[in-house]
């Protein structure tokens, strides 16, 4: 099995984890404001220590970089903050293992902003088997109650902050892609890891300044959560540098959609972690989703 490809199972397995501990967090103390900051908040140190122990290590300098490699890295971390927050408040609109499933719109979403922004690629196969995941998450776009028209269902708050999530999270990978691209290195997990540890200090300093002025005391609650946060912080760091080392491997659009696998370890959470069930149209999709990773590992 291709490394990226193993990254990519990887990265899934910890963001479940991670965003289990972030939905708990958001049905206590926390805003969803505070819970997305919390993951970032406390990745931070992680992420310091784990780039310059690499550096140390390896015993390689601090590489080059383009000018631009700035311009990536904050449109990035802007965007998975947004995205961050649009799953947390996803998570009061629509059960676990679905409001997962809606931020899948992502690997469609990642195709087409690769291929305007990089100039990435997939073959007509890997095209197919992504929009067959994409026919699965639109069978979970049905949010109880509204009434069956379809276009009502479509424009529901749960789908709308799905494919806001999605949205978001395409552009942010495409940014974390381009960053660690313009790292002059030919070593990946470096690349990786300085691209992370740059990204992860900008989006924790900047959404604490901003929660500081809009959401007064939350900033405090975060630390007084660390027992739980400092989880989320670990998960996160791990599924990110995955996320990231996969992406200076491959097409993100082709990362994303092996990604997907997290629907079913969001499943298997959603039943056993939250007692939450998950109705035979939900189990078609995510069946339909499961196919279009095997695909698109076979067909890309």
């Amino acid at each position: 099995m291709e490394l990226w490809i193993t990254l990519s199972i990887a990265a899934a397995a910890f963001q479940t984890l991670r965003f289990m501990l972030q939905k708990h967090l958001s049905m206590g103390a926390l805003s969803a404001g505070g819970a997305t900051l919390a993951r970032f908040f406390y990745s931070a140190p992680f992420i310091v220590v784990l780039a310059f122990g690499y550096l140390i290590v390896s015993g390689a300098g601090v590489p080059g970089h383009a000018p631009v490699f700035w311009s990536y890295a904050v449109i990035g971390g802007l965007a998975q903050i947004l995205a961050t927050w649009c799953v947390v408040a996803l998570f009061a609109a629509r059960n676990f293992a679905v409001g997962i499933t809606f931020k899948k719109t992502e690997v469609v979403q990642t195709a087409i902003v690769g291929f305007v922004i990089l100039g990435d690629r997939i073959t007509l196969l890997g095209t197919g088997a992504i929009v067959l995941g994409f026919v699965g998450v639109l069978l979970l776009s049905d949010t109880p109650g509204l009434n069956r028209v379809w276009w009502r269902r479509l424009g529901s708050r749960a789908t709308l902050l799905g494919l806001a999530s999605g949205a978001f999270f395409a552009i942010s990978a495409i940014g974390y892609r381009g960053a660690t691209l313009e790292i002059a290195s030919a070593d990946p997990v470096l690349r990786a890891a300085l691209a992370l540890c740059v990204v992860t200090l900008l989006q924790a300093v900047g959404l604490s300044f901003w929660l500081m002025w809009r959401e007064p005391g939350q900033v405090g609650r975060v630390i007084a959560a660390r027992r739980t946060a400092v989880w989320m912080g670990l998960t996160g760091m791990a599924g990110s540098l995955c996320w990231f080392t996969a992406f200076t491997l491959q097409n993100a659009a082709l990362v994303f959609a092996v990604g997907q696998v997290e629907v079913i370890f969001s499943l298997f959470a959603a039943v056993l972690f939250f007692g939450e069930r998950i109705t035979l149209r939900e189990g078609i999709g995510i069946a339909l989703i499961t196919l279009s990773v095997v695909a698109v590992v076979a067909f890309r």
